[in-house]
């Protein structure tokens, strides 16, 4: 439907929601901890778009990998769609990778899913689908 949100790994949320804050004219509107991802959340609204600040709670992390790995800067592009599962099925079928099986609760009252950036020219890609 729309770009939902781009993803930022961080290693201090507290520190780039003070840089963001001053970058985008606007305080967080929402900081979450998700347990499931091991990961401190903080959300910025630009425009129609979201901007999220994602911290490593854990090393067993995503985030804490991948800032040992690049560093801290985009971690991911979101789009969301009206029905995750028939979408799951649809790049299924058109030869994506995902990296779950089944959609799993995220951040911001979302269910989420993720395209390997090895089928994605390099782009880890979200699908999200907001929980009604």
């Amino acid at each position: 439907m729309h770009v939902e949100h781009i993803g930022i790994a961080v290693k201090n949320c507290q520190e780039a929601n003070q840089l963001f804050a001053k970058l985008l004219g606007a305080e967080p509107y929402k900081a979450e901890k998700v347990e499931s991802e091991a990961v401190n959340t903080s959300f910025f609204h630009v425009g129609n778009t979201k901007i999220e600040l994602l911290e490593a709670t854990a090393e067993h992390s995503a985030i804490h990998k991948f800032i040992e790995k690049k560093g801290e800067g985009i971690h991911h592009i979101a789009f969301e769609v009206e029905d995750i599962v028939a979408e799951m099925e649809r790049l299924k079928a058109q030869g994506f990778q995902l990296l779950n099986e089944a959609p799993k609760l995220g951040a911001d009252n979302k269910l989420v899913c993720f395209v390997h950036p090895k089928s994605a020219n390099g782009v880890l890609v979200e699908l999200c689908q907001e929980i009604k």
